[in-house]
C-alpha cells in the first residue's frame, strides 16, 4: 500500500472520509446548494448532466469545473457520461461541438475498433480541455434485440468483438490520462430501463459466465479503474437484491475477477432502486456491500446515513478507509491528485 495514500486518510475525519465515497449530481436549483457541496460535505466529485451545459460556454465551465476545484481539499472526480450516440451530456450542444460524438456502433460502422480508438482519444481531449476527468465508458454491456433499452448504447456486436473494444477504448483511455468506469456489471441484457422500474433478470450465472463478464474481463484486463454497477436483480446471482446492493455480486467482482480498483454504484435515485428500498437504506446497504463510491443526487441525506452507521457500529471505520484507499489511488494514477 502507498504509504503516503495512508497517511493522508489517518488525517482525515470521517465525515471528510464518507464524504469522499460520494459522487454527487452537479446541483442545479435550490434544494442542494452547490457553494456548499465541496466545502461542508467534502465530496469525492460531482456527476454533470446535459442540464449543466445547456446555457454555458466553454469558458464558463473551464470557470466553474475550476471554481469547485479551487474549494476542495483534495482534487474531485469530475465526471460526465459521454458515451456517443444518445448519452452525450456535452457534444450535444452546439457551443461545445460541432456534432455531437457518434455512438459505438456507428463508430464501428464507419471503421471498427480502429474508428472507436480514433474516437476515444479525441474525446478525451475534448472532456480535459473543459476540466472532467471521468468519463462514465464504455458501456460493456451484451444485448440481443435492437429493441431493447440499452442496446442503442453499446457496441452491437458479439462478445469476442466487444472484448477487443472494451480493452481498446480503455487502453486508450488510460493513455489520455481520462479516467474510465466499465459498466454496468454483469451485464445489463434484455431488461427494462431502471431509471424508472425494477429490472428481474432470470438468467444463470452461468449464462453470465458464457458471455457477458467477458467484456468486463477484458475492460479489468486492459486496466480500467472503475466498474459501475447496475441495479437489475440477477436470478443466478442473488434473486433478491438489485446487484449494487449485492454482497454476492461484489464478491463476483473481487474474488473471481480479482478487481482491485473503485466498484461504484449506478445512481441511487433511480427508480430500481427508490422502488426497492428507502434512500437512507440504499446508501448504508451500497457500503456494506462492497461499494468503494456511490452515485446520488441526494449527497446529505446519503452522508448522514452512513456517518449513522459507523457511528452504531453498523460498519466499521476500517471498512470506510479501504474504499478511501482505493478512491484517492485512482486519483493519483490518473494525476488529480499529487502525492
Amino acid at each position: 500500500m502507498n504509504e503516503k495514500i495512508k497517511n493522508i486518510i489517518s488525517g482525515m475525519t470521517l465525515r471528510e472520509k464518507v464524504g469522499q465515497m460520494i459522487i454527487a449530481r452537479y446541483p442545479t436549483d435550490g434544494k442542494y446548494n452547490r457553494e456548499e457541496a465541496v466545502e461542508k460535505y467534502h465530496l469525492g466529485g460531482f456527476t454533470w448532466y446535459a442540464e449543466n451545459f445547456k446555457d454555458e460556454t466553454p469558458e464558463s465551465i473551464r470557470a466553474d469545473v475550476k471554481a469547485q476545484q479551487a474549494k476542495s481539499k483534495i482534487p474531485l472526480f469530475m465526471a460526465v457520461d459521454e458515451e456517443g450516440g444518445r448519452v452525450c451530456r456535452i457534444s450535444c450542444y452546439p457551443q461545445f461541438r460541432y456534432e455531437a460524438f457518434k455512438s459505438p456502433s456507428a463508430l464501428y460502422a464507419e471503421g471498427g475498433i480502429e474508428r472507436c480508438v480514433e474516437d476515444t482519444k479525441e474525446k478525451a481531449s475534448f472532456l480535459l480541455d473543459l476540466g472532467f476527468n471521468l468519463n462514465f465508458a464504455p458501456v460493456c454491456d451484451m444485448t440481443y434485440s435492437p429493441e431493447n433499452y440499452i442496446h442503442h448504447r453499446t457496441l452491437g456486436q458479439d462478445v469476442e468483438t466487444t472484448c477487443k473494444y472494451v480493452s481498446a477504448v480503455v487502453k486508450q483511455m488510460n493513455e489520455s490520462r481520462l479516467g474510465c468506469s466499465i459498466k454496468h456489471f454483469p451485464g445489463y441484457g434484455d431488461n427494462v430501463d431502471t431509471h424508472q422500474f425494477i429490472a428481474h433478470d432470470d438468467r444463470s450465472l452461468d449464462d453470465f459466465m458464457k458471455a457477458d463478464i467477458f467484456p468486463f474481463r477484458a475492460g479489468i484486463e486492459a486496466g480500467a479503474g472503475i466498474i459501475m454497477v447496475a441495479h437489475n436483480i440477477v436470478k443466478g446471482i442473488d434473486p433478491d437484491t438489485p446487484e449494487s446492493l449485492s454482497p454476492e455480486a461484489h464478491r463476483l467482482i473481487r474474488e473471481e475477477l480479482g478487481f482491485g480498483g473503485v466498484v461504484m454504484t449506478d445512481s441511487l435515485d433511480m427508480g430500481g432502486i427508490t422502488r426497492f428500498v428507502g434512500e437512507r437504506s440504499a446508501a448504508v446497504m451500497a457500503v456494506t456491500s462492497g461499494n468503494d463510491m456511490l452515485c446520488c443526487t441526494s449527497y446529505p441525506e446519503q452522508i448522514e446515513a452512513i456517518i449513522d452507521a459507523v457511528n452504531s457500529g453498523e460498519i466499521t471505520e476500517e471498512r470506510i478507509d479501504e474504499s478511501v484507499y482505493r478512491i484517492l489511488n485512482l486519483k493519483a494514477t490518473l494525476g488529480i491528485i499529487n502525492l
